[in-house]
């Protein structure tokens, strides 16, 4: 039987005003195999290892069911989950878990005689594992990406970033469920607030897309989600103080937090990285001062998005 892998990488969904809508690829990746079995097993290595479950209610496993059962196909597998990004810190962990199984099950489907699903249905259902697509379409397709819902079905659009783009990302010591942080948005936001994120969403997506960073400062602001979040990430505000004071050229909350993205610019990739190791290097001993958080870690941003490893 063939034995099938991806590399999925980490996302930051949100960017400041981009609530449930923008999202961008970073260079940390998990790794997922798999291959038919008579059986479900998970094998479990890095983060999370000892408490994500190793069975078939682990999230790789319950997307391939998921993915399974839309082809009416009775399959089981043996799974092996490398993981590098930290669980429950607004770095799209779980959905590289939910993408990568219901790639790795297409696979398997598709080699035990079912049709081969679309890369739109495979966004769909990893979409609706998820909750929302704003982590998928990154992670899937690369790049900087703009996601919505049309008649309940998630679409999205991919932009490439200009060049000279990287980041730096501070995730925190503990973790924030998703769905506890949502508890603590409001039904309902005031106009002007709304009308605010507008303004910043377009001057973030345009900036990003059309290479002028010395808008990411003011773009990056957000009145939708963060304010309300800040309440149980009580460092956001120093996080934030320490990367802009380091270089970084402007600041959000990743995802749902806890963890802290800094945006940074340079002529290129290269020299956006390399700024980037600098500002990680400058933050780093006032973050360990806080002993909230871990070791400032900078990212490059991936273009390509999912890879797919040797089939053997």
């Amino acid at each position: 039987m063939a034995h099938y892998g991806y590399a999925i990488p980490a996302t930051s969904a949100n960017l400041g005003p981009g609530f449930d809508s923008f999202g961008i690829a970073l260079d940390l990746f998990n790794k997922f195999e798999a291959q038919r079995a008579n059986a479900w097993t998970v094998h479990v290595e890095g983060e999370g290892k000892g408490y994500l479950f190793e069975d078939e209610r682990n999230q790789v496993a319950r997307a391939m069911k998921m993915t399974f059962d839309s082809l009416d196909a009775d399959l089981s597998a043996e799974v092996w989950c490398e993981n590098r990004i930290p669980t429950g810190n607004g770095l799209g962990s779980s959905s590289t878990a939910r993408l990568g199984g219901v790639l790795l099950a297409r696979d398997i489907a598709e080699e035990a005689g079912y049709r081969r699903l679309s890369d739109q249905e495979v966004f769909e259902i990893a979409s609706r594992l998820e909750g929302h697509p704003d982590n998928v379409a990154p992670a899937f397709f690369g790049g900087f990406t703009v996601c919505w819902m049309s008649d309940d079905v998630p679409q999205h659009a991919r932009f490439e970033p200009a060049n000279g783009l990287a980041a730096v990302v501070v995730p925190a010591l503990g973790e924030v469920s998703t769905r506890e942080s949502r508890k603590m948005l409001p039904d309902d936001v005031p106009h002007r607030h709304a009308a605010f994120n507008v303004a910043h969403a377009g001057l973030l997506a345009a900036s990003i897309v059309a290479g002028h960073p010395e808008h990411f400062g003011a773009a990056l602001k957000d009145k939708l989600h963060e304010p309300y979040r800040s309440a149980s990430i009580v460092d956001l505000e120093q996080i934030h103080t320490i990367l802009m004071e380091a270089g970084a050229d402007g600041v959000a909350l990743s995802g749902s937090g806890p963890t802290v993205i800094g945006l940074v610019d340079g002529t290129d990739d290269q020299e956006a990285y390399r700024r980037a190791v600098e500002i990680a290097s400058k933050a780093s001993e006032a973050v360990h001062a806080l002993k909230t958080r871990r070791e400032p870690l900078p990212l490059s941003i991936v273009r390509e998005g999912v890879k797919q490893l040797h089939e053997r």
